[in-house]
């Protein structure tokens, strides 16, 4: 009977120390992640005026926002948005679309091909890309579209983006709206 009872409180303290290993391990791993709300959403009609009017409210990524090792991953996805809100500035400027029905569709034009980039750049590395890439055609935008930080665009309070170089790449096609 001892036996089985030291055996028992053997399993029971062994289970307790691995499960508060892996809690120990994810709450340090997860104050080492920088913070991306990724993916955006698809621009709608009804997102339209924040995403042209609350931009520079709208949080931006730097290189010297990542660490310097370790979060490739989040770096990839702090440049898509960066290129996507330079390619929203442009659509909304109006030096490419006047009026609202066509900056709505560049806006979508933009975000396809900035989630476009993003998943060429997630399949040019050694790790598993980003779920969504995986998909192909209407599937690809219904998963970027899903399970968003941030369907509406709204600005962060008291937050202003840095300036950010203008993303080259991005032409709007007016033909297709």
């Amino acid at each position: 009977m001892s036996s089985v009872g030291v055996l028992t409180g053997f399993w029971i303290v062994a289970l307790l120390t691995l499960y508060g290993a892996d809690v120990g391990e994810s709450q340090i791993k997860s104050l080492n992640e920088p913070d991306v709300p990724f993916p955006p959403a698809r621009p709608t009609a009804q997102n339209l005026a924040a995403i042209c009017h609350q931009g520079q409210g709208r949080p931006r990524y730097p290189a010297s926002f990542f660490p310097r090792s370790s979060a490739s991953h989040f770096r990839r996805r702090g440049n898509a948005i960066n290129r996507l809100e330079s390619w929203y500035s442009l659509c909304c400027s109006g030096r490419v679309a006047q009026q609202s029905h066509q900056i709505l569709c560049c806006a979508q034009q933009a975000w396809k091909q900035a989630l476009s980039q993003f998943c060429v750049e997630e399949y040019a590395t050694m790790t598993l890309p980003f779920e969504c890439c995986e998909d192909k055609g209407d599937a690809r935008w219904t998963c970027f579209d899903s399970e968003l930080p941030n369907p509406n665009y709204y600005p962060t309070p008291g937050y202003t983006a840095p300036q950010v170089p203008e993303e080259l790449g991005f032409t709007f096609n007016p033909n297709t709206c």
